[in-house]
């Protein structure tokens, strides 16, 4: 007599055990390595990895001990891992999706209905999450229908809801167009509190220890305090237009290597391309992530705007920035509106 685990998958990997108290499972005829205690086959698009524990009794414990005995060697376990998080910043995702209307048209109306209220749940699930959010567009263009920026803390909580977030509408339902991996970061280029001391002292004429002196200073700890937030620990409005693209900086170019120039010199270059930035305060919310060794491409950029012309604006005005027109190179461009889930299955006609 045989106990028989079998574990299949499609994309992930479920446990299933097949009840032997009433079936027999002659194993004579099974292959020798089968009968050793593992067996792999192979039907279709489908994988199945079959164990074979000896019972000895059908009861509970004799599963129980069964299952102990192979944790050694099992591919899958139910202990949840420990959290991943990063000792700063945040995992971002963002998440673009073609909707494949063949598939969908072949639910019935039960079935997309209940495809809905589980996306809907899920949504509700991660923004009830702590150290969590999500914001929700309908891409405009054909270039994606539905998109997602997911937040998270921790990476395996992250990596959970990517999976969820895929195949939350049905199998097939929901296709990858894009996506990119970032972490939220600090600028290596922000002002120091010493060179902000000494700028006040250059610039200002205001003495060290003088008050005037110091209270310039805690009111620049306090707006430093404010940025870093901001920057590692974003809370993203609800703007209605969003805009994102990744960025590399040039190498390899004679003139035009990022890399070949001094820190000196990236940070004056930087300092320039800030103040730009800054002229679009209150018409421009702009998170950059960073994506060394995460993913492709260097830098994610999201802009959030409540007029699609600011969006545009920056961007034009940024390409003269002698950052942008020398150093910069640009991957694709995605825009979305951040909409209720609820409005986003009106227009997908979902």
């Amino acid at each position: 007599m045989q106990r028989i685990f079998a574990y299949f998958c499609e994309g992930t990997r479920r446990k299933i055990e097949y009840p032997t108290s009433n079936v027999q499972y002659p194993t004579s005829n099974l292959p020798t390595i089968a009968r050793s205690g593992h067996w792999m086959f192979g039907v279709g698009c489908w994988t199945f990895d079959v164990q074979f524990f000896p019972s000895f009794a059908f009861g509970n414990s004799a599963v129980d001990r069964a299952r102990e005995d192979s944790d050694a060697t099992a591919p899958m376990t139910d202990k949840s891992p420990a959290p991943l998080i990063a000792a700063e910043g945040w995992h971002v995702l963002h998440l673009f999706y073609k909707v494949e209307q063949g598939a969908w048209s072949i639910l019935s109306p039960e079935e997309q209905f209940a495809a809905r209220t589980r996306l809907s749940d899920l949504i509700a699930q991660i923004r009830g999450t702590e150290g969590a959010q999500i914001l929700t567009f309908a891409m405009v263009s054909p270039k994606a229908d539905l998109g997602f920026m997911l937040l998270c803390a921790d990476l395996h909580q992250a990596n959970a809801f990517e999976k969820r977030l895929t195949n939350a509408l049905g199998p097939d339902v929901l296709s990858p167009t894009y996506s990119f991996l970032s972490m939220t970061e600090r600028s290596e280029y922000t002002t120091s509190e010493a060179e902000y001391a000494e700028s006040l002292v250059k610039e200002e004429n205001l003495a060290a220890g003088t008050p005037e002196h110091e209270a310039k200073l805690v009111a620049f700890r306090e707006r430093m305090a404010k940025y870093m937030k901001d920057r590692l620990y974003p809370v993203l409005p609800p703007w209605p237009v969003m805009c994102f693209y990744p960025m590399n900086k040039r190498r390899g170019t004679t003139g035009q290597n990022w890399y070949a120039l001094s820190f000196e010199e990236r940070k004056k270059l930087m300092g320039g391309h800030a103040r730009v930035g800054r002229t679009w305060h209150g018409k421009i919310l702009q998170l950059i992530t960073g994506s060394t060794g995460l993913d492709d491409w260097e830098w994610g950029v999201t802009l959030l705007a409540h007029d699609p012309i600011n969006i545009k604006g920056i961007v034009y005005e940024m390409r003269f920035d002698e950052v942008s027109a020398q150093f910069a190179e640009f991957g694709d461009f995605f825009i979305g509106l951040q909409l209720p889930l609820e409005e986003i299955f009106g227009r997908l006609q979902l």
